[in-house]
């Protein structure tokens, strides 16, 4: 079975989604961001990190983007139920 590590920023709307991306882009550092604007506890936490997990464990939109993206790239804004994710593949294997 594949596993998967990633981090992940939460926000509520698609345009803060991209504002975020944006400062990645631009330098700012994807943990640093996280913290700073994350819904989710693994913002405050982790800087995002969502640890490793298999296909299945996550939502299906995460699974689709975690088990595809090039690793080290940002992806989204990524809509699930939860909200606008930013994502980010660490490894995989």
């Amino acid at each position: 079975m594949a596993l998967a590590t990633a981090r992940h920023i939460l926000v509520d709307t698609e345009e803060k989604c991209n504002e975020l991306k944006d400062q990645i882009a631009n330098g700012a550092d994807f943990a640093d961001v996280a913290k700073k604007n994350s819904n989710c506890p693994s913002g405050k936490s982790g800087g995002g990190d969502l640890g490793q997990f298999g296909p299945g464990m996550m939502v299906p939109e995460f699974d689709k983007v975690v088990f595809s993206a090039e690793i080290g790239s940002v992806e989204g804004p990524v809509k699930t139920q939860f909200g606008y994710h930013l994502l980010e593949v660490t490894s995989r294997s």
